[in-house]
């Protein structure tokens, strides 16, 4: 996640201060926007969707913790509370409404950019999870992990050789999907296969003794054209 991409929400009221942030939050390359009290910390919140927030908790209108509240009912937006305030049982309070982060009053720039890298960090790597490939597939009772290379009926572990967890992978990435057999040749075998063309049909008939009854008939051959993964009516 590059800086300029980075939008920051400063909640602060006394213009010195906020000033101040801002101008060295500029530095860094981060977007700042100014709210100067709650109401208008709320406001702007809906409007601009910032990847962090900074809130002051003493400020007009609502309160830093008012605001909190009132942002966890609709996001996870990372917060870190710039506060005066020191006391274990307030700090416990905050964090416990959703607080991501806290600095004390006053404090030094350079922490405060620390503590914003190490919240950016954990964005950045909980997109890059989410962005990641789905591993898993699952259909009815049917589970298929491709990353621990296993396959499950109804919670029971079940051996596929290679080439039947290649041919029930293909099947399960998309059920509903009716495959060709020359479609399921070409992914599963590859291209250059030689070799019979029942050999899909023998594949899928070991996978259906391995699932057995009931769950074999979850593997539906559609007459002409090929098979899918689909539930009775």
């Amino acid at each position: 996640m590059d800086e300029k991409d980075v939008k920051i929400l400063l909640v602060e009221d006394e213009e010195a201060v906020a000033s101040f942030v801002k101008t060295e939050l500029g530095f860094e390359g981060y977007q700042v926007i100014w709210a100067q009290d709650g109401k208008e910390a709320l406001e702007l919140f809906q409007k601009e969707d910032p990847t962090l927030i900074l809130l002051d908790w003493m400020l007009p209108v609502y309160d830093g913790i008012t605001v909190l509240r009132r942002i966890r009912k609709q996001s996870d937006v990372p917060i870190i509370m710039l506060t005066a305030k020191n006391s274990a049982s307030d700090i416990s309070s905050a964090l416990d409404q959703g607080l991501d982060d806290y600095i004390t009053k006053p404090f030094e720039i350079e922490e405060l950019f620390a503590r914003i890298r190490v919240i950016l960090r954990r964005l950045k790597k909980t997109q890059e999870q989410n962005a990641a490939p789905t591993s898993t597939f699952t259909f009815g009772p049917l589970k298929i992990d491709l990353v621990k290379h296993e396959f499950y009926c109804n919670d029971e572990k079940i051996y596929l050789t290679p080439k039947e967890f290649a041919l029930m992978t293909e099947l399960m990435q998309d059920p509903e999907k009716v495959k060709s057999r020359d479609e399921l040749l070409d992914v599963v075998w590859g291209y250059d296969f030689v070799g019979q063309t029942n050999t899909v049909d023998v594949y899928i008939r070991t996978i259906r003794n391995k699932l057995g009854e009931p769950y074999k008939k979850l593997i539906k051959t559609v007459r002409g054209l090929g098979y899918c993964l689909r539930e009775d009516d």
